[in-house]
């Protein structure tokens, strides 16, 4: 496949979502409680579709499945990343991923490793990113005798920041944040505490995962150390937020005028337009894009040339994905 891979999303309700991915972005979401956008997708919770090209109406984990040269015959029973941008009109719940080896040993995927990028944040909204326990038997007493105000570590954030979230991590993201995500391809939470929150659809509060929570957190916590590095690439500016043997994360930012990009190691490249608009263009063809849109660079496409005005957040495999 020779040209980008545009893709439809698939959107989530959830108890915390709001409605500005339909006001900040014009999507369709399904009610005012759409929390996430799942933008580049293959997870069987919500696989997007492929909307150009020679798959078109295909989901992408049957191009995946049945297509892996459009990867660059990458390996892994399943497509490894996942691109969302998340609305949290509330805030979610205090939560933990597995690792690799206790998500698949317990749940039957990979673990999850995530990051965010701070889209949009209300005044004095927080993020909960780690927690004070020094031990391990600190954090299950905190937890099991509800003493969160001295366990959980909270953070003020605003539009632009960026915070890596490496499995193990107890995080939430509070309200009145938007994030552009970039993940593994997995969908197992533990939840360790939700506010006590009823469900209005089941009238229960959400279920809890407190010996999971306990099992899989990193303690204590360390703030993992970030080497951002910013670049010029033509007319663009480049700035490298993480690369991991998970992935690596860049923003593109253009104010006019053009860049040229060359794939380098990596066999595929995920796009999420996050502001303006302009062109991408690739063997001589033009594509327009703009804010809201997502796609796939696969790995036939070795350069490609982007104009206008826009803000971009790329993502590619690392070497254990």
């Amino acid at each position: 496949m020779n040209e980008p891979m545009f893709l439809k999303p698939i959107f989530q309700e959830k108890i915390w979502g709001g409605s500005r991915l339909k006001t900040e972005y014009n999507y369709p979401i399904p009610s005012d409680h759409t929390g996430e956008c799942w933008a580049i997708s293959a997870h069987p919770h919500g696989p997007a579709t492929v909307e150009n090209g020679e798959f078109k109406g295909q989901t992408l984990d049957e191009v995946w499945a049945n297509h892996r040269e459009v990867f660059g015959n990458a390996e892994g029973d399943v497509f490894p990343l996942l691109t969302k941008i998340l609305d949290a009109k509330q805030d979610l719940s205090v939560q933990v991923h597995p690792d690799d080896a206790y998500a698949k040993e317990h749940e039957g995927e990979l673990g999850k490793t995530e990051c965010w990028y701070v889209l949009a944040a209300d005044e004095g909204a927080e993020m909960i990113y780690g927690h004070h326990a020094k031990t391990r038997e600190e954090l299950a007493e905190l937890i099991e005798n509800g003493q969160w105000d001295k366990l959980l570590r909270r953070v003020p954030v605003k539009p632009g920041d960026f915070l890596y979230v490496p499995s193990g991590t107890i995080h939430a993201i509070g309200k009145g944040i938007m994030v552009l995500e970039t993940q593994q391809s997995s969908d197992t939470t533990y939840r360790v505490y939700d506010f006590d929150r009823v469900d209005k659809t089941t009238g229960k509060k959400r279920e809890l995962h407190i010996q999971q929570s306990i099992d899989v957190t990193n303690v204590p916590h360390v703030d993992p150390k970030l080497d951002i590095k910013d670049q010029k690439v033509g007319d663009a500016d480049v700035r490298t937020f993480v690369e991991t043997d998970f992935f690596s994360v860049y923003r593109w930012y253009l104010e006019g005028g053009e860049a040229t990009f060359t794939r380098k190691a990596a066999p595929y490249t995920l796009v999420s337009v996050l502001k303006g608009q302009g062109q991408i263009i690739v063997n001589d063809k033009s594509y327009e894009i703009k804010k809201g849109v997502h796609f796939i660079l696969p790995y036939d496409v070795k350069e490609w040339t982007i104009k206008g005005n826009l803000e971009i957040i790329a993502s590619e495999p690392g070497s254990k994905a």
